[in-house]
């Protein structure tokens, strides 16, 4: 069931820019909210723990942001997905960027990996994705603009030990995301793929590993940086992880078998 997003704080003299973005509620969709609320945007925050977007929605007003609307949705829901869409863009006045976020991860062995988190990783991150892709772009072309950002993985340059189902899944949205590139050339559509690396939130603080890790606070800062640049595809921080996807997609297999 959808909800009904509230009204935030508007003041009539913000002209700023308006972002949605999917999966606010915790990580760098949380982190994203925040850095975009301080560069003065006005937000339409959504994730399914509706009592964690009002306690962000409470925490950014306190802060002195302009306009925050929040509401629960689940991106695997199409119908809810247009309910959300059509509301937000109702009360922001237009949908200027939409970060496709949502996503959850599960790891583990294929064929040991039980199969039910194979499938809620599939349908949250893909099917997900793609009706959160398909929303903003029926919302884009009405309008006559928009900037579509979506969140991959650097999980998305090789297969891994134990990272199968997630890899495959964030290979899913880069590819999805080149071929709307293509589609959208020349177009007032901005279409960007963003890789992050280990950045420090709850969806890796359970591996064993996390090379090159950085604070939460700088990855939603670069985030942010290179969605304003309107930056095509990048890894997030671009060093060293530019170099490490490179090496990635050329070393042998039995090499990458021994990094279990």
């Amino acid at each position: 069931m959808t909800q009904q997003i509230p009204a935030g704080r508007h003041d009539p003299q913000v002209t700023s820019k308006s972002v949605l973005i999917t999966g606010a509620s915790s990580g760098l969709g949380r982190q994203m909210a925040i850095e975009f609320s301080r560069r003065g945007y006005r937000l339409a925050l959504t994730a399914r723990r509706l009592d964690l977007l009002q306690a962000l929605q409470a925490e950014l007003a306190a802060n002195g942001a302009a306009l925050v609307c929040v509401a629960a949705l689940d991106v695997t829901d199409e119908v809810a997905l247009a309910q959300v869409f059509a509301q937000a863009r109702a009360q922001l006045g237009s949908l200027d960027i939409v970060v496709a976020n949502a996503g959850i991860g599960h790891h583990g062995t294929i064929g040991k990996l039980p199969f039910e988190r194979v499938r809620d990783t599939i349908n949250t991150n893909v099917i997900g994705f793609m009706a959160t892709v398909d929303a903003a772009m029926h919302h884009f072309k009405e309008q006559g603009h928009g900037h579509l950002v979506g969140i991959s993985s650097v999980a998305a340059f090789r297969g891994m030990p134990f990272g199968g189902v997630y890899g495959a899944s964030k290979a899913a949205v880069t590819t999805y995301l080149q071929s709307l590139r293509a589609e959208t050339h020349n177009s007032p559509i901005v279409v960007t793929t963003l890789s992050p690396g280990f950045i420090d939130t709850p969806i890796n603080r359970g591996a064993k590993s996390r090379p090159f890790v950085i604070g939460v606070e700088r990855g939603g800062k670069l985030l942010v940086d290179l969605i304003e640049r309107q930056v095509a595809h990048a890894t997030v921080p671009r060093w060293p992880w530019s170099v490490v996807a490179r090496l990635m997609a050329v070393l042998p297999t039995s090499v990458i078998a021994k990094l279990r």
